[in-house]
């Protein structure tokens, strides 16, 4: 009978201290894991973030560059993580879009291993090319590359990522022979761009965009599906020379699984104040960034859909990673 009684003691506890651990969080620094290198466009959105979310916080916010893997490694050591809310990743299209279906096999389930929390932005991406291409359009860069099969090679952030993916569609629907070339992040792809080793990348325009301005790169289009305010003289993709062609990247707050509802949605009111300061939102909209701030059940919603989509997407374009 004592034993009966203790036992219901200590459940009863449990439940009575979880409120209170959420009401008394944070009281230590929130480790920020970004699955990219250190200098990517997720790397700088999330440094960004971190910074306003540390005053609305009263907490230092740490930020950890996980690179590789697509994203997965970052990812995997987030769900993995106790759900404290200490420990939070910034996802990405690759990690919680792409990833599942592009994968044979990986460490977590991107829905099953993860609390969403706040969408943060979303965004078109460039297609930039070393100046030394002969080609000022998506057009003649099709023409070019069909004339010179295999000369042209493609840089991205990572196997997996929405750079990766995003000339993945492109060279599928133009038909294309441009061989792929990953790296652990979109700085040092962008260092190899400049440099001619390789010669095509699609990257986000908050790397890419200071690049074409001092004439490092040149950049073709965007690839959303309307120009973007940032380049008005930029085209889209589809109207430059391959119709029907969009895609647009986006990052986004997640915990691990089992994350108490109070501190997700603690952590997503930061998130949605810090996304509506107007410093920060001139900053990332200057980067072609849209912010978001939406709702865990929002963001949860939205990862669904995405998956849905990018999973059509990969299939049709035969990629599978061991």
């Amino acid at each position: 009978m004592h034993r009966i009684v203790a036992a219901v003691a200590v459940v009863a506890l449990a439940f009575a201290s979880a409120p209170a651990q959420a009401q008394d969080y944070p009281n230590k620094p929130i480790h920020f894991i970004v699955p990219a290198a250190a200098g990517g466009p997720t790397d700088v959105t999330t440094r960004l973030l971190a910074q306003k979310m540390s005053a609305l916080l009263g907490q230092t916010v740490v930020v950890e560059a996980r690179p590789g893997a697509g994203g997965n490694i970052g990812a995997d050591v987030v769900a993995r993580a106790a759900p404290d809310g200490y420990t939070i990743l910034m996802a990405t299209i690759g990690t919680h879009a792409i990833n599942q279906t592009l994968y044979k096999k990986l460490p977590f389930d991107p829905i099953k291993d993860f609390t969403p929390i706040s969408q943060v932005v979303q965004y078109p991406l460039l297609l930039v090319v070393n100046p030394d291409v002969p080609v000022k359009s998506v057009k003649e860069l099709i023409d070019y590359a069909k004339a010179n099969p295999g000369k042209l090679n493609r840089a991205s952030g990572g196997s997996g990522t929405s750079m990766h993916l995003s000339g993945e569609l492109f060279v599928h629907q133009a038909q294309l022979d441009m061989p792929h070339v990953p790296y652990k992040g979109s700085a040092p792809a962008l260092t190899d761009v400049i440099g001619n080793h390789v010669q095509v990348m699609f990257d986000s325009m908050i790397t890419a965009l200071p690049l074409v301005k001092s004439g490092k790169l040149r950049a073709l289009a965007v690839t959303g599906a309307q120009r973007s305010p940032v380049v008005p003289d930029v085209p889209t993709v589809a109207e430059a020379g391959l119709p029907g062609y969009s895609a647009t990247g986006w990052i986004g707050v997640v915990g691990p699984a089992n994350m108490p509802p109070e501190i997700a949605n603690k952590l997503q009111a930061a998130i949605a104040k810090a996304l509506a300061d107007p410093d920060l939102r001139r900053t990332l909209i200057e980067q072609a960034a849209e912010p978001v701030g939406s709702t865990p059940a929002e963001f949860a919603k939205f990862i669904d859909a995405e998956t849905a989509k990018w999973a059509i997407a990969v299939r049709g374009a035969n990629l599978v990673i061991e």
